[in-house]
């Protein structure tokens, strides 16, 4: 049996008057994910618990099958993990974005996305000015990269209160510095970073492009190393994790599934859809699971941009769905599900906690006559799953 699991980050939203009222998902063309509304199960999940932040993190953590107010120990430590940051049991992971900083605001969570050839210049000279024994920094992906602190037991690090970046554009940087036990040492360390990131000859060269600079650090998604049982032992299956985001993967490693890395895989919109599919459809001829996820259309509703989020989840149905569906849809041994992770409302420009929508295709998945892929048809839906991660449970055994 084959199990493939395809998550369209953020895809999610409200209706929109600019749509007529429809959601960006109502909107698409979506044909393939369509056609599995339609042979299959339509149902809702909340991926999200009540009183959780809700990210691609948590989220994700549930989708996969593992109860969030047990496992999910901070954003930072599953980064680590793909990284191979191996963390103590005292180690605090952050996640450190690069940011455009303006005066007291906050401009860009991504610093225009820069690239990782430049970020990793920039985080080296991070490391070489702020770095310590106790403080190390790391380069990751683009715009996304990490800084652990070193043993920091007794200073509850892991239960400051840090907000995202992503939920606080245009807003003043100073009342949104972390709050509560030794918040001044992450503060200290993401003040000092503009005093010496704003003159780098690389943001010098950005301002001259016009393009954003990445002026400043800002550190968020803290914790420490946490304890899962494997896929493997959890549901009896071998797999494969393809995305092109180290949260993602690392979560992949902590699981015990394989990698899998697409060269042309960016986290952005200009991502390699077919390379992820033809990724997946390789690894399903060794591994019996796969899960393939696509960061384009969260960036899309985080950036506010209607025509691009419309565009991601195009590409997603045309070149992941749709590809990996021509496949498996005339062979008998396989079950497809297709999700958002959370909403990302292009209104809010930041994640939401509503349920999402989720469709299953395959093997004693009987359809019930939908009339395509959407938010308003999962509603007509009696399958729904409050906690979100027993949803996995049903798309492995078919069974609530």
């Amino acid at each position: 049996m084959k199990y493939i699991l395809l998550v369209g980050d953020g895809m999610a939203d409200y209706p929109i008057e600019e749509l007529g009222k429809r959601t960006p998902l109502e909107a698409a063309r979506t044909p393939n994910m369509d056609f599995i509304a339609r042979q299959g199960r339509m149902g809702r999940v909340k991926t999200v618990p009540d009183k959780m932040t809700p990210g691609s993190d948590v989220a994700i953590i549930s989708i996969m099958g593992y109860e969030p107010a047990r496992f999910y120990t901070g954003r930072g430590p599953l980064e680590a993990a793909n990284l191979g940051v191996e963390l103590g049991p005292d180690d605090v992971a952050f996640r450190c974005n690069l940011i455009t900083a303006a005066e007291d605001k906050l401009l860009d969570y991504s610093a225009g996305h820069i690239s990782s050839k430049e970020a990793d210049i920039l985080m080296r000279s991070v490391q070489d000015k702020l770095g310590s024994d106790a403080i190390k920094f790391y380069s990751g992906v683009g715009y996304r990269h990490l800084m652990v602190f070193k043993d920091a037991r007794g200073l509850d690090l892991d239960k400051l209160l840090c907000k995202p970046p992503h939920d606080i554009l245009g807003q003043s940087i100073d009342k949104n510095f972390p709050k509560g036990n030794n918040a001044e040492l992450i503060i200290k360390l993401m003040r000092q970073s503009r005093d010496f990131l704003g003159g780098h000859e690389i943001n010098s060269i950005r301002i001259d492009l016009k393009e954003n600079p990445a002026n400043m650090i800002w550190l968020w998604g803290q914790g420490k190393k946490p304890d899962m049982p494997t896929f493997k032992e959890k549901y009896g299956v071998d797999g494969s994790v393809i995305s092109a985001v180290d949260l993602i993967k690392g979560m992949g490693r902590i699981l015990g599934l394989d990698v899998i890395n697409v060269p042309g895989a960016t986290g952005y919109y200009d991502t390699d859809y077919k390379g992820k599919a033809n990724a997946a459809l390789n690894a399903l001829k060794d591994k019996d699971f796969v899960f393939v996820h696509v960061e384009a259309p969260d960036e899309a509703g985080h950036n506010g941009d209607l025509r691009e989020k419309i565009t991601a989840i195009e590409r997603f149905d045309q070149m992941v769905v749709g590809a990996i569906l021509e496949a498996y849809k005339r062979k008998r041994n396989f079950r497809i599900m297709v999700l958002p992770d959370h909403p990302t409302p292009v209104a809010l420009r930041t994640h939401a906690s509503d349920p999402v929508c989720f469709g299953i295709l395959g093997k004693d998945i009987f359809g019930e006559g939908f009339s395509g892929y959407s938010e308003k048809e999962a509603q007509k839906s009696s399958l729904y799953f409050d906690k979100g991660h027993e949803l996995m449970e049903y798309f492995i055994k078919g069974e609530k």
